[in-house]
């Protein structure tokens, strides 16, 4: 490959400048290839690093998504990040956290690409229904309390079509695609991490109403007709919202309700095509 052709590097130091956090992302471990972001902060956090430390990496080798699914992140075009959390809250609160995420990464991209990105359930970040963004947070506890918690953010940013393989140019998109031009990578990720911190210290101080109402205003899921699988099999109803402890309701067709805490949508209704991209 020539110069021409190369990735463009991540600069760290512009993107230092363009940070206005207190502690997120304000340590960046950035490595040039890793086989996973979530392998190395996990280590991190077990070794006492700091809340907000987070991992950046121009390749993953073996990036992992939900469901035990490897992740497609090539050099220099995405943002391939994992960062450290250490909320004080019990266990069973951990999942709330994925909301957050979905929340932050949907309005931060909305906000730095000026693209209509939208939340599929659980936390899937989608362009005109196609993946721009995967999330996966990972769990570490002590007895019945988080000890520390690994989210992975994975944004294909500036991807060209050419950049996918077969079995995802139909599925998945990046954010170059989308606005027809490239993005900054140092003003989103920077952007992101504010918006993350922001929202994490909302949750904290006011807990997850706050964060429900924001998903459930940008998602594409609740009011469409979806079929899920979950551990048990299949769910299939139509999607009336998420309720307060974070399971997504879903009425059958003979009337009675299931609430949903995991799972996939194997199908859904097309999506209304979304409104202003502006955020506050």
């Amino acid at each position: 490959m020539n110069s021409a052709q190369r990735p463009e590097r991540f600069d760290e130091k512009r993107y230092g400048r363009l940070l206005e956090t207190r502690s997120f992302g304000r340590h960046l471990v950035y490595v040039e290839e890793i086989d996973s972001t979530q392998r190395l902060a996990a280590e991190l956090a077990a070794r006492d690093a700091a809340e907000g430390v987070a991992v950046l990496s121009e390749l993953q080798t073996a990036g992992r998504g939900r469901m035990g699914r490897t992740w497609h992140s090539p050099p220099g075009k995405g943002l391939w990040c994992s960062i450290i959390l250490r909320p004080s809250l019990p266990l069973s609160q951990a999942p709330l956290l994925t909301f957050l995420a979905a929340v932050a990464v949907c309005r931060s991209i909305r906000r730095s690409a000026r693209v209509p990105a939208m939340i599929k359930w659980p936390n899937d970040i989608l362009v005109d229904g196609k993946k721009v963004c995967g999330i996966l947070l990972e769990s570490h506890a002590e007895g019945e309390q988080i000890r520390h918690v690994v989210a992975g953010i994975g944004i294909g940013v500036n991807l060209e079509k050419s950049d996918y393989p077969a079995d995802l140019a139909s599925i998945a998109t990046s954010l170059r695609i989308e606005a027809g031009r490239p993005i900054d990578r140092e003003a989103l990720l920077a952007d992101l991490m504010k918006e993350l911190e922001n929202l994490y210290e909302l949750f904290l101080a006011e807990g997850f109403q706050p964060i429900r109402a924001l998903w459930e205003a940008l998602n594409c899921t609740v009011g469409k007709r979806i079929q899920v699988r979950d551990a048990s099999g299949f769910v299939e109803g139509k999607a009336e919202g998420m309720d307060p402890d974070g399971g997504l309701v879903v009425r059958l067709s003979d009337g009675g309700a299931v609430k949903l805490f995991s799972g996939e949508i194997q199908h859904a209704e097309p999506a209304e095509k979304p409104g202003s991209t502006d955020e506050k």
